[in-house]
């Protein structure tokens, strides 16, 4: 299966193959900030499902541990598509948003519950964390 993500003006697009490896619903604040909504939800992908396509424009932010995220954004609608976070080298997440597609597998996880919404609910089961201690894409990366 394919599917391509795509920001507004269609200028920056991520060509993805295959299932994701997760889908992650993370309520922290960084991911409030960066989408502009209560909680961001991402896709993640091992870098050889994904080719990217388009000029992006890269902001560097500080994470836990002093290790970095590189959240990477249309220059011209400004539009967050993907990231790349050094604690998890070789995947890229990609906002499941920018896909567009009501199909699209629902979170199997929800991190950083202790910053959620209240009035936020799951329809669906899902593992639930209040903090992100360790994550299962470090696995995937770092076994």
């Amino acid at each position: 299966m394919t599917r391509i993500a795509q920001c507004c003006c269609g200028s920056l697009r991520a060509e993805v193959s295959g299932d994701p490896v997760h889908v992650i619903a993370c309520h922290c604040n960084e991911c409030q900030r960066r989408t502009g909504s209560v909680l961001g939800v991402g896709a993640y992908y091992k870098k050889e499902q994904v080719e990217i396509a388009g000029r992006n424009k890269v902001f560097v932010r500080d994470a836990p541990e002093g290790r970095k995220v590189r959240n990477h954004f249309c220059p011209e609608c400004g539009t967050p598509l993907f990231w790349e976070a050094e604690r998890a080298p070789g995947i890229i997440g990609i906002a499941v948003g920018t896909f567009a597609d009501p199909d699209f597998p629902p979170p199997g996880i929800s991190f950083f519950e202790k910053y959620k919404h209240r009035w936020v609910e799951f329809n669906h089961e899902l593992e639930r964390f209040p903090q992100r201690t360790t994550s299962p894409l470090w696995t995937v990366t770092n076994p």
